[in-house]
């Protein structure tokens, strides 16, 4: 779904908004796919993880990579293929005040993030929960009707319970499904009666918005066993995951990113708690607990490696995480949870450079490229050659850094590309250390790259 833009117009609000976040640094919620490069490999695993899912199993990655190296990107990728491939989405960032679990409802915070961005295809910018049940609605209204049942014969509301009862009759086997299955029982009823009070009453236990039975039993008109809370959000997850196959769609996935924040808890008992739940989250995507689930967790080296604070402080997921002795010869084994992201290759930046220049020429509507194509060669050359690129190059600082080139120039008249690179050149790259060597011993060996030798 990478796609050529050379020959599609992108929708004028998509591009305008693509092309902020990327010169902001920041990943776009929407758009992508058009500058997807590379990544195959990593693309194909996960999708394949949606395969999986789709056919009633679970899967649980972790996506590790250094800041900028394309982790949330890849994650609003992956999102957007599970979309158009009828599964529910649901993501959240990890904060100080959203965690797994902890105290002053941090946990709950994160499960009413997850549900305020559950997306669906007709609805992929998030809030989709009520619109996800009153489609369900319609179309077990729609069903019965075309089985020969009016809405004004006595027997409709009858048979429309009916069907309600037998999709929610699975749910009441699991952990909090009866509670589950009642609520969501009385927001069909009430979505027959015209209920608005009630459906929302509804909503709102579904999204974990009350914080106690008794506040839960005050709006619903009748009492619950239990309230979404820090404790069980995660068994209502499980429960909405396998739900959502009755609702017509193929699953549900999970995107939990900025993990490094459950890394930063200074306090090891909260810490190895969240740990705890992430343990508690792959045992059962992995070992068959979970149905219709996938779980993708985004992080850096340090939230996973480090020995003190990182996951593989804690010994049941170091064991599990851990890479292979074979991994450990330099080869790569996407069918281990963890998915380390490798740094783009320079054909691979190179082509992600001109995408970007089709980008901006779209936005700007003009058909003359901002750049010739020598210039963007040696935009690469010069950016690819700075001491300590090989490592700590990452494609949104080299985006954010093009995008800024090209803003310059179009907003400063007569400024040419040489005299901005002459300044770029001569000033050290974010995380380059200043060498005091005059010999020019420090400096890297740059690498030739032909514009014209490559192929896309």
């Amino acid at each position: 779904m990478a796609e050529e833009v050379n020959n599609i117009k992108v929708p004028k609000r998509i591009l305008n908004t693509l092309l902020a976040s990327l010169t902001a640094g920041v990943v776009p919620r929407t758009g992508a796919p058009y500058i997807a490069i590379g990544r195959k490999e990593e693309i194909a695993t996960l999708l394949d993880d949606l395969d999986t899912v789709g056919e009633g199993g679970a899967a649980c990655r972790f996506l590790i990579g250094r800041y900028g190296s394309g982790k949330s990107f890849l994650i609003q990728l992956l999102r957007g293929y599970a979309l158009d491939r009828g599964f529910l989405t649901a993501d959240a960032d990890l904060s100080p005040e959203r965690r797994l679990t902890g105290g002053n409802g941090a946990g709950l915070a994160t499960y009413r993030e997850l549900m305020m961005h559950l997306s669906s295809k007709t609805s992929p910018e998030g809030g989709a929960l009520s619109s996800v049940l009153s489609r369900h609605f319609i179309k077990m209204k729609n069903e019965i009707v075309a089985d020969g049942i009016l809405p004004e014969d006595e027997a409709f509301e009858k048979e429309l319970k009916k069907r309600v009862i037998l999709t929610l009759s699975a749910s009441e086997e699991s952990v909090g499904g009866f509670d589950f299955a009642r609520v969501l029982g009385a927001y069909y009823s009430a979505s027959l009666s015209d209920d608005a009070e009630k459906k929302t009453a509804c909503l709102r236990w579904l999204r974990g918005e009350f914080a106690t039975r008794t506040e839960a039993k005050a709006a619903l008109g009748f009492s619950v066993g239990t309230v979404i809370g820090d404790d069980n959000w995660y068994d209502f997850i499980k429960l909405f995951a396998a739900f959502s196959t009755k609702l017509g769609y193929a699953g549900l996935i999970l995107f939990i990113d900025e993990c490094i924040d459950l890394y930063k808890i200074p306090n090891r008992i909260s810490r190895e708690a969240n740990y705890e739940k992430i343990l508690a989250i792959f045992n059962d995507t992995m070992q068959g607990r979970a149905a219709s689930l996938g779980v993708i967790f985004g992080g850096t080296p340090q939230f996973l490696e480090d020995t003190r604070r990182g996951l593989f402080s804690y010994e049941a997921l170091r064991s599990r995480l851990a890479d292979s002795r074979y991994a450990g010869l330099g080869y790569r084994d996407l069918s281990s949870p963890v998915i380390r992201l490798r740094r783009l290759s320079n054909n691979e930046l190179l082509a992600l450079v001109r995408r970007l220049t089709k980008l901006y020429m779209q936005r700007e509507e003009t058909e003359t490229s901002p750049l010739t194509d020598e210039e963007i060669e040696r935009f690469l050359q010069i950016s690819v050659s700075r001491a300590g690129a090989e490592e700590l190059l990452m494609p949104r600082e080299m985006i954010r850094d093009y995008l800024s080139l090209l803003n310059i120039i179009r907003d400063n008249k007569g400024l040419r590309f040489d005299d901005v690179m002459k300044d770029f050149e001569s000033k050290p790259a974010e995380n380059e250390p200043q060498s005091e060597s005059t010999d020019g011993s420090q400096k890297e060996k740059k690498q030739k790259i032909s514009l014209f030798d490559l192929e896309f």
